[in-house]
C-alpha cells in the first residue's frame, strides 16, 4: 500500500513547510516493541536514581538548540517567539525539578500494620503512549515524558500532525541526552493509526491532551482495554475579579493571562467575570493593555500576539464571536480577521456577555476576551462555576480570608490568587469536569504510571525499611 503524505504550512505566511510520511500500523508498532524493549531488558531495572542522572543532560541539551527549536515551534504553530524560547526553557527547568526530586517523590512509604514491615512501592508500568496537540510542542510532551520516564516508564510519542518537526526535535533531545535507544521515541502517523496503537499489547497507559471529544474516545479506548490513561482536555478558565481587587494590576495580568500562546492556551483566562462595584475601573484599563498588545510577525520579538495555528480554528473562533454579537454583545475592540495572509484574529473585547453565549460556555481558543459584569461575589462564584470546564481559575481579592474561602468553592483543578495561571512542575496541573481526568506535573504526575504496589513482610525479624531517599 502507497505511503500517505502531508504537508504542514506555516500559519503566519500561509507558505508550505515540510513534507512528511505517515507511518503505517506496522511501522508504530516496530516502535512500540522497541520501546517494551527497552523497558524489560535495561530502563525499568534501574534505580530513579539512575534514571535521574539523564535529566541534566536533557536540560542541558534543551538549552543548547533553544534558539533553534523555538524558531521551529513558532514555524509551524505560529506562536511568538518569546513564548516559544520561554516554552523550551521551562521544558528545561522541568528535568531539573524532577532530577532533583524524583527519587524522594518516588520514596518507599511506609505504614504501621500487623505486619513486621508494611510499606508501599511504586514501580512502573511499561510502556506508555502519549498523544499531544500542537498549542505547546515541546512543554505538552516534556511535562509527561519526563516523570512518565524517570519514574521507570518508556514512552512513544504521537504529537499532532500540525508539528510533526517538534514532534522530531523531542526526540532528538532525548537522543542527545544520552537516553538509551527506545526510551523515548516519536512515530509520526494518522488518528487511525494512533486508535490502533492504544489496543496494542505493548502499551500498559496513555496520556492523552486535546479536545473534551477526542479525550473521551481516547478514554474509552484505554479503559475497554484495562489500561491506565490521564486526560488533559482544555478549559473555560474563568478569571474573577472582586470589588476589593487591584483593578488595575487585575487588568494588566488579566490581558496576558487571555493572551497566552495568542490565546490558544487550555489555562488562558477564558471568562473574565468582574463584580459591578469594580467593572468600570477594570474595563477600561484592560482595554488600554489590550491596545498595547502588537499583532504580527511571530518572529519579531516584539510581537504579543501571533496568528492562530490553523484557518479552521480562525474560523471557529469568529463564528463564536458573531454569535455574541447577534445575541447582545458589545464588540468594544477587534473582532475582525487581521492581514491577507495567514491566520492572524484582532485581540477582541467583548462587553454586556450573557450566560450561555458560547464565547462564555464553550472553549474560545483565540485572543477573544469576555466581560460579564456580575452584581457581587455570589454571582461571581455561581457563573464561575456555571461550565462544563473545570481546569484553572484566577480570583482577585484583597482579603486573605476571602481567598482561602472562595478558592475552596470555585469548582476547579487549580487556583491563582492574584496571578495568571500556569503551570509548575512543582505542583499538580489537571481539572475535574469535563477539562479531564488525572494530574500532570509534581509527586502526583509522577505517580499516574505506576503500580503502586503493598508489600507487607511477616515472620521474620529484623527486616529493615530502604534507607531514606
Amino acid at each position: 500500500m502507497p505511503r500517505a503524505y502531508f504537508e504542514t504550512v506555516n500559519p503566519a505566511t500561509g507558505a508550505k513547510i515540510a513534507k512528511y510520511g505517515l507511518a503505517s500500523i506496522d511501522e508504530a508498532t516496530k516502535k512500540l516493541r522497541r520501546a517494551k524493549t527497552a523497558y524489560e531488558k535495561l530502563w525499568g531495572k534501574l534505580s530513579v536514581r539512575e534514571r535521574a542522572g539523564y535529566l541534566p543532560k536533557l536540560a542541558t541539551s534543551l538549552r543548547s538548540r533553544k534558539r533553534e527549536y523555538a524558531e521551529l515551534i513558532t514555524t509551524e504553530m505560529g506562536k511568538p517567539i518569546s513564548q516559544s524560547l520561554a516554552e523550551v526553557e521551562k521544558s528545561a527547568w522541568t528535568a531539573e525539578v524532577y532530577a532533583e526530586n524524583a527519587a524522594r517523590w518516588l520514596g518507599e512509604e511506609l505504614a504501621s500494620t500487623d505486619a513486621k514491615l508494611s510499606y508501599v512501592a511504586f514501580e512502573p508500568l511499561g510502556v506508555v503512549l502519549s498523544v499531544m496537540p500542537w498549542n505547546f510542542p515541546f512543554w505538552q510532551v516534556f511535562r509527561f515524558a519526563i516523570p512518565a520516564i524517570v519514574a521507570g516508564n518508556t514512552s512513544v510519542l504521537r504529537h499532532s500532525n500540525v508539528c510533526p518537526g517538534s514532534s522530531l526535535a523531542v526526540e532528538r533531545a532525548f537522543e542527545e541526552a544520552g537516553f538509551p535507544e527506545g526510551v523515548f521515541s516519536s512515530v509520526i502517523t494518522s488518528h487511525e493509526i494512533a486508535a490502533k496503537m492504544i489496543g496494542s499489547s505493548y502499551v500498559q497507559g496513555v496520556s492523552f491532551t486535546g479536545s473534551v471529544e477526542a479525550g473521551r474516545s481516547i478514554g474509552e479506548m484505554a479503559a475497554k482495554n484495562l489500561k491506565k490513561f490521564v486526560l488533559e482536555l482544555g478549559g473555560s478558565d474563568p478569571y474573577i475579579v472582586l470589588d476589593d481587587a487591584d483593578a488595575e494590576k487585575a487588568a494588566t495580568v488579566g490581558a496576558s493571562a487571555r493572551l497566552i500562546c495568542s490565546g490558544q492556551s487550555c489555562i488562558a483566562a477564558k471568562r473574565f467575570i468582574v463584580t459591578k462595584g469594580v467593572a468600570k475601573r477594570f474595563f477600561d484599563a484592560f482595554i488600554k493593555e489590550f491596545e498595547k498588545k502588537k499583532l504580527g510577525d511571530p518572529m519579531d520579538p516584539k510581537t504579543d500576539v501571533g496568528p492562530l495555528a490553523t484557518s479552521g480554528q480562525l474560523k471557529a473562533l469568529d463564528l463564536q464571536v458573531r454569535e455574541a454579537v447577534r445575541g447582545g454583545a458589545h464588540l468594544s475592540m477587534g473582532g475582525r480577521r487581521k492581514g491577507g495572509r495567514g491566520a492572524f484574529y484582532e485581540p477582541t473585547v467583548l462587553d454586556r456577555v450573557k450566560r450561555g453565549m458560547k464565547v462564555m460556555s464553550e472553549e474560545a481558543f483565540g485572543p477573544v476576551a469576555p466581560i460579564y459584569v456580575a452584581k457581587d461575589e455570589e454571582e461571581a462564584i455561581e457563573v464561575a462555576n456555571d461550565s462544563e470546564f473545570g481546569l484553572g481559575s484566577s480570583l482577585w481579592t484583597s482579603s486573605g480570608d476571602k481567598a482561602r474561602n472562595l478558592a475552596s468553592r470555585i469548582e476547579s483543578g487549580i487556583v491563582f490568587i492574584n496571578d495568571l495561571v500556569k503551570s509548575d512542575p512543582r505542583m499538580p496541573f489537571g481539572g475535574i469536569k469535563n477539562s479531564g481526568i488525572g494530574r500532570e506535573l509534581s509527586k502526583y504526575g509522577l505517580r499516574e504510571f505506576v503500580n503502586v504496589k503493598s508489600v507487607n513482610i511477616f515472620g521474620i525479624e529484623g527486616v529493615a525499611a530502604s534507607p531514606p531517599l
